[in-house]
């Protein structure tokens, strides 16, 4: 059948499988309107909801008749084929339809402006559609249930081993992972370190900057794979090219992409379906930074209103890790007064708890001059989905001259949680922790080299 080929026939032949069986009807009495019918069927379609609706049965094909004056015939022989084609059928005929009249509804609102209005019509049409996975029994053959979950690779490794080990394994598909730190405390190095490690274990990483140049990150990019410090890169461009070729050769595909403050989640989806298209690759990690410079999708959302502008931009970034089931990782800004603070709680996020709400993970930053100087990285586990981390504190190794976050050298995972709590203390003791301070010397000079090899290239 062609989608737009809904003949007479057609929708009584949905209408004679919805009274041959009840179970049917049920199923599919959430999305069915009688205005999406031809005017000979609907009348049909609001008696048998209205009937429903009274006495919790199905009319009988002779009350539908003796009502409304149509002559339903049953279909014999309902097989799980039939069932399928009917459902896919009719939800598509529904959704269509539920289309077809939020565009001629929104005419008036078209020409009063009312944008947002018509955006939701849209929408919401495009959204119709039937529930058909029914969920599990929980009770019926565990070991089959946790085989599947277990093919299905779980937990997969942020590349940092304490980090993992708190999370059970690593970061899942489907979730939505906040980084939150003050100005200055790193976000954007965390996210692309995140993403190196996950392009050098084969993964296909596409990582949208709404701040930072294309050119600055592939710089930050080049010396944490070729390992050359920021200030040397220029100096050493045929090995920097080598290693980042020969790297590349064994990783996943790296997409570093800027765009515009202040876009939308259907911004990053229609981006990521593009380059997927276009390049013949499936998307495994999303890393955005940041969520604070988005917008959301209903423009009926004032700006300034933090919480509900945050709750809503959360919510959709996480819908699209959860329809294309990716990791999907961003960052968050800290409140002015966190910056000093030895603990983060929810109260320290900027534009409120909202954000907390609709993420699986935060994880927070913390970094000082001291620590800077002292080669770490300290995150604090703010909230956690799938594990018992909350509060807990990790130690990572940071080289300020490649800009790369790695593991201590320590392989006793015991050694490292002694480690975790200890350098936070010895801080707090001495009274050194100050006021984070912008990113390293070598972040600026790269920034500096940048604009020295865009004037000497032209480009």
């Amino acid at each position: 059948m062609e989608d737009n080929n809904y003949t007479p026939e057609i929708q009584e032949l949905f209408l004679r499988f919805i009274v041959s069986d009840p179970e049917l009807f049920v199923r599919v009495n959430t999305i069915v309107r009688p205005y999406m019918f031809d005017k000979k069927f609907q009348k049909a379609i609001t008696f048998l909801q209205e009937h429903t609706t009274e006495y919790n049965a199905i009319p009988t094909i002779d009350q539908i008749e003796a009502t409304t004056g149509l002559l339903l015939e049953r279909v014999e022989g309902i097989g799980p084929n039939h069932t399928d084609w009917f459902l896919d059928s009719l939800e598509r005929f529904c959704r269509h339809k539920a289309l077809e009249k939020a565009i001629l509804d929104s005419t008036d609102l078209l020409e009063s402006g009312d944008y947002g209005a018509v955006e939701q019509k849209i929408k919401e049409a495009t959204q119709v559609s039937l529930v058909k996975d029914l969920g599990l029994e929980y009770f019926e053959n565990p070991k089959e249930r946790l085989e599947w979950i277990k093919a299905q690779s779980g937990a997969i490794s942020t590349g940092w081993k304490m980090f993992d080990h708190k999370l059970y394994g690593g970061l899942n598909r489907g979730e939505i992972t906040i980084f939150a730190g003050g100005s200055g405390a790193g976000k954007s190095l965390f996210l692309q370190n995140l993403g190196v490690n996950w392009a050098l274990a084969g993964l296909n990483v596409v990582y949208i900057s709404l701040e930072l140049s294309e050119q600055l990150i592939s710089m930050r990019l080049d010396a944490m794979i070729s390992e050359h410090s920021t200030k040397d890169i220029m100096k050493n461009i045929d090995d920097v090219d080598l290693k980042v070729r020969m790297k590349g050769k064994s990783a996943g595909k790296f997409r570093v992409k800027q765009m515009s403050s202040g876009i939308n989640a259907n911004d990053i989806r229609a981006y990521v379906r593009e380059y997927e298209i276009n390049h013949d690759v499936k998307v495994d990690c999303l890393l955005v930074d940041y969520l604070d410079l988005m917008s959301p999708i209903s423009a009926k959302i004032s700006p300034g209103d933090m919480f509900i502008k945050d709750k809503y931009v959360s919510e959709e970034l996480r819908n699209i890790a959860t329809e294309r089931n990716i990791l999907f990782a961003t960052a968050s800004q800290l409140n002015r007064g966190a910056v000093e603070e030895i603990e983060f709680d929810h109260s320290h996020i900027a534009g409120g708890i909202s954000k907390i709400q609709t993420a699986d993970n935060v994880v927070g930053i913390f970094t000082s001059n001291a620590m800077r100087e002292r080669g770490r990285y300290q995150i604090q586990f703010m909230k956690t989905r799938s594990s018992s981390g909350v509060g807990s504190k990790v130690d990572l190794k940071f080289n300020p001259d490649t800009l790369r976050v790695t593991d201590l050298d320590e392989d006793d995972d015991d050694a490292l949680t002694v480690t975790t709590n200890s350098l936070v203390d010895q801080l707090k003791r001495t009274n050194t922790i100050k006021t984070a301070e912008p990113e390293s010397s070598n972040t600026i000079n790269a920034a500096l080299n940048i604009r020295e090899f865009m004037k000497k290239n032209d480009v």
